[in-house]
């Protein structure tokens, strides 16, 4: 069947029309007479002996052989394929015109198709016999069935695996035990799990095994020794049916690398990074350091950190763990350690170390751009401008200063003047690469640890409402206790708030809740608290990041004041502290889906907070919200909750009204890429925040199991991200589904409109 488009109507009349006559036009119109479009997998069969489960790794490196993703595979699939091939069609209907607009479109839509000659099923099958082979089955054969339909033209694949029995290791003969390298060799090969009697005969085994040797071997001081040093002798005809193993040494290995060496000389050089300047050289318990001066830096953090030592026997290890060490310091751009052979006595059994590291750049600055808009009707720009001196002391200490600020004027027929809300900050922050703490705290060698102590300042104005100032003072500590486990401890934070000034209509507004009254009064919030994260890749396909935070405030204070007497509301430096406990709990958990970049991500928060003691509520500040660019996405911030509870039309005190004490979010995220770093999101969320005392003014905003679901907002939406790698700039547009509030409407479905249920959020970085 021939079909003709008119590629000179509009772009969208032409995508119209090839969504129509795909499915009905030829895909294998171009198809060499000899040959035949591939359409994807049947199956996969791959038996064992009497029934026996193949191992995993077996069974994943034959299909990682076999399976080839046909033209419009579903999710990089070998087996599905979307129902209509655009790109096929093209190519077997369309000319490829040499410019303009026709090949511009041509380029875009055509997908060549994946003939059985590119595939080559003959060779696979050929393939997959090998890897039987390395791995034990040497009685294996694979074999391929083409699988045709109505049209001759195109063929699916079946293929079949039968295994064979898999040949055991009954025996491994070792090297001769007659030199000190040889002896370490044997210790090593009998520690390994990669490398016993009675396991399976495997070629990467083997394999794993002499590279863990030559590793361990290169940490023992044989710093020339390399895997391919280490060869394997396999039998099969002493045992029938099972492998005798025996190890060997070729002849040809060169004398320097079975020779042990020892660390001779090792020389620190620390460049500048304009270049030039004058050498000065100390002697230090690592060896010399030559730095180019001037330059900031603290000599003794060189020998901290270079964990090579004269003398000793030289180790690939401590190599790494001293440019490890180095780089993390964060004042170097670059780090080469070189091994230098000592050229005039070929016999010596020395070899000097040198270390080049050249001075990074100390400042840094950034600014960051933002646009903000809020459920009270109040649009603006923000700003951040940070300046960070990396290597202030000369030790690797960070100075960094932050100047914030953000102007919103109040949008739609509210807005009553021209005067409009702003707010500024000043925080600063003085980071020391090590931990000023007790030695018993478990830290990872290898990693960075960080002791802080920042300052900070914040002016709100909102002058329909108020003016409000905080102040902050903290100290703290971040540290690895192994790979996949960070923490911090806040040891002590005290944060002042201030509220400066009221109106008559935020005046009347806290009279009507004094709950909300109460979390703004001034005070004092003394805090310490503690959090962790674990994150971790389980594997190439799955990764888990679960983040945990407990916080108290004033209860030490309280103590305090208890027990020196003090009854009834206690106070420092004459203005009442705040008392309370809050947690924070959240899993999210990422699962590829096929082969390619796109991932399945999932995530649960909840978190809960009570004030007690010296504080009738948690101050606004701590209290949970809801809604926004990171949260339940249909709706914009503070505009639901607590539970059922929504403002009342004749009002605008939303944004202080709709915080709450407890709170709990769902989100379901599935990421895909669409072109280069263009990525879309599909995503479905849903949360709320509740209060965990009644508020007789918030009515239907108490936590309770009965409306725990009815009282959840739930929303869907699509995104898109535009990820370049250091920086991600996300746009999300969200779509109402289900409001905890009465909307007017009946059903779980209780938008107003579908126009009214849209959110779009603009943002950086992933949501989670």
């Amino acid at each position: 069947m021939k079909c003709k488009v008119n590629i000179d109507k509009p772009l969208l009349i032409v995508s119209v029309l090839l969504a129509l006559v795909a499915g009905s036009c030829s895909t294998t119109r171009r198809i060499p007479a000899d040959d035949m479009l591939y359409t994807g997998l049947k199956k996969v069969t791959i038996d064992g002996v009497d029934g026996e489960k193949v191992p995993s790794d077996v069974v994943s490196q034959v299909k990682d052989a076999v399976e080839v993703e046909p033209n419009n595979a579903i999710w990089h699939s070998a087996y599905y394929r979307w129902p209509f091939p655009l790109g096929l069609w093209v190519y077997n209907n369309w000319s490829n015109p040499k410019k303009g607009l026709k090949h511009w479109l041509y380029e875009k839509l055509v997908s060549e198709p994946v003939l059985m000659s590119d595939v080559k099923p003959e060779v696979r099958t050929k393939m997959v016999d090998q890897i039987l082979e390395n791995n034990g089955f040497f009685r294996g054969h694979t074999s391929y069935e083409l699988v045709q339909g109505k049209n001759k033209k195109k063929a699916r694949l079946s293929y079949t695996v039968n295994t064979g029995p898999a040949y055991m290791v009954d025996s491994i003969e070792l090297l001769p035990d007659s030199t000190h390298l040889l002896h370490s060799i044997d210790s090593v090969a009998r520690r390994l799990t990669t490398l016993r009697k009675g396991e399976r005969y495997c070629v990467d085994s083997l394999s794993a095994a002499r590279t863990a040797i030559a590793n361990a071997m290169r940490n023992r001081g044989y710093y020339f020794f390399r895997p391919e040093y280490i060869e394997y002798l396999a039998d099969s005809t002493i045992n029938p049916g099972s492998i005798a193993l025996r190890m060997v040494m070729p002849s040809s290995v060169p004398a320097f690398a079975l020779k042990r060496y020892r660390i001779g000389n090792v020389t620190t050089y620390i460049y500048r990074n304009e270049g030039g300047g004058t050498p000065d050289t100390t002697s230090t318990r690592v060896g010399d350091l030559i730095v180019m001066e001037p330059a900031r830096l603290r000599k003794k953090i060189i020998p901290e950190n270079v964990t090579l030592r004269p003398g000793k026997y030289l180790s690939v290890r401590d190599m790494d763990r001293t440019q490890t060490y180095l780089s993390r310091l964060g004042i170097f751009n670059a780090i080469n350690i070189e091994v230098i052979p000592d050229t005039v006595n070929k016999e010596s059994d020395l070899l000097n170390v040198a270390i080049a590291c050249t001075f990074d750049t100390p400042l840094e600055a950034s600014v960051e751009v933002n646009v903000s808009s809020k459920s009270n009707s109040y649009l603006g720009p923000g700003a951040i401008f940070n300046v960070t001196n990396r290597n202030i002391f000369g030790g690797g200490e960070q100075l960094n200063v932050q100047l914030t600020g953000a102007y919103e004027w109040q949008t739609g027929h509210n807005r009553s003047s021209l005067f409009n809300s702003y707010e500024v900050g000043l925080n600063a922050s003085l980071a020391f690469p090590r931990l000023l703490a007790p030695k018993f705290i478990p830290r990872l060698r290898r990693a960075v640890h960080w002791t802080r102590v920042s300052v900070g300042a914040d002016l709100l104005n909102r002058p329909h409402y108020f003016k409000m100032a905080q102040f902050n003072a903290a100290f703290s500590y971040d540290w690895r206790s192994n790979r996949y486990i960070q923490n911090n401890l806040t040891l002590f934070k005290l944060t002042y708030t201030d509220l400066m000034h009221t109106t008559h209509a935020f005046d009347s507004i806290m009279d009507a809740n004094q709950a909300i009254a109460q979390s703004f009064r001034s005070q004092f919030i003394p805090q310490l608290s503690y959090s962790i994260i674990y994150d971790r890749a389980m594997d190439r396909d799955n990764t888990i990041n679960v983040q945990g935070t407990v916080t108290e405030a004033g209860n030490i204070f309280y103590g305090i004041w208890e027990a020196f007497g003090k009854r009834g509301e206690k106070k420092l430096f004459g203005v009442p502290f705040s008392q309370f406990v809050k947690a924070t709990g959240q899993i999210v958990y990422g699962h590829r889906i096929g082969r390619g970049d796109s991932w399945l991500m999932s995530r649960i928060f909840v978190g809960a907070a009570h004030a007690y003691g010296n504080s009738a509520q948690v101050p606004y500040s701590e209290q949970f919200y809801c809604g926004g660019a990171n949260s339940v996405r249909a709706f914009t911030v503070r505009s639901i909750g607590p539970g059922s509870y929504h403002v009342p039309g004749t009002t605008s005190n939303d944004y202080f009204d709709q915080t709450g004490t407890f709170k709990f979010e769902a989100n379901l995220e599935y990421r895909f890429p669409i072109i280069g770093p263009v990525h879309g999101a599909v995503f479905l969320d849903a949360g709320n925040v509740w209060l965990l005392e009644n508020d007789p003014a918030r009515p239907g905003g108490m936590l309770k199991a009965s409306t725990f679901f009815k009282d959840l907002a739930l929303g869907t939406g699509v995104g898109i991200r535009f990820d370049i790698g250091m920086l991600v700039l996300r746009g999300d547009l969200g779509i109402g589904i289900h409001a905890p509030y009465d909307t007017g409407r009946s059903g779980y479905y209780n938008m107003t409109s579908f126009g009214n249920s849209l959110a779009f959020h603009l943002a950086i970085g992933y949501p989670f």
